[in-house]
């Protein structure tokens, strides 16, 4: 199975989760990188990007939501729910699908030199702000 694949089939297992109810309704995980040298940040982005086709496939293209913006709103003060608060602290860009009956996001987190590169999928109930 293709790293592409691998993935498309964790999101897939992340949606079927059930979400708590009341408390922290998402889930977000690492897409593990499988075996081997630690990916490149472009190699994390071009493997985000192939797939936001298949998964623009399944559920309407979408155009990159870039996270400057929120965190500006932020900085404000305003309070950003979660997981789109912390979302827009660790990546400059999300693919965001609304999925049947929830949110969809993926991410590169590349933002804190301090941490490695990863690349992350959410689900949630809480739709983007």
């Amino acid at each position: 199975m293709d790293v592409v694949a691998r993935h498309l089939a964790a999101i897939d297992r992340l949606r079927a989760r059930d979400l708590p109810p009341g408390g922290a309704a998402h889930h977000t995980v690492e897409l593990d990188p499988g075996h081997g040298p630690r990916p490149s940040t472009d190699d994390l982005h071009a493997l985000r990007d192939a797939m936001a086709q298949h998964l623009g496939t399944r559920w309407g293209e979408s155009p990159p939501w870039a996270q400057l913006t929120l965190r500006l709103r932020l900085a404000r003060g305003e309070e950003i729910p979660e997981p789109w608060a912390t979302l827009c602290l660790r990546t400059d860009e999300l693919d965001v699908w609304q999925a049947e009956d929830v949110w969809l996001a993926v991410g590169v987190a590349d933002r804190d030199e301090a941490d490695a590169i990863r690349l992350l999928a959410t689900v949630t109930r809480t739709a983007p702000p």
